[in-house]
């Protein structure tokens, strides 16, 4: 089972992911296109609702032209 750290980390990754997107003027589906993943599972990260995989940070990451340090 998830605590309460963990569930604060999720979301705190996911509300970092929302800003640098919404900073660059992107929408959900323009990121899930770049990087190649799908749109619903890029708002379930946004919304700490999934722990996802350091591949699909690296790919989003990769679409955002940012460093995967700048979430963390």
């Amino acid at each position: 089972m998830i605590e309460n750290e963990e569930i604060n980390l999720l979301k705190s990754v996911g509300e970092k992911l929302r800003q640098k997107r919404i900073e660059l003027n992107l929408s959900q589906e323009i990121l899930s296109f770049d990087a190649n993943i799908p749109r619903n599972q890029i708002g379930r990260i946004e919304r700490g609702e999934i722990n996802t995989s350091i591949i699909t940070l690296h790919k989003i990451c990769k679409a955002l032209k940012i460093e995967i340090k700048e979430l963390l």
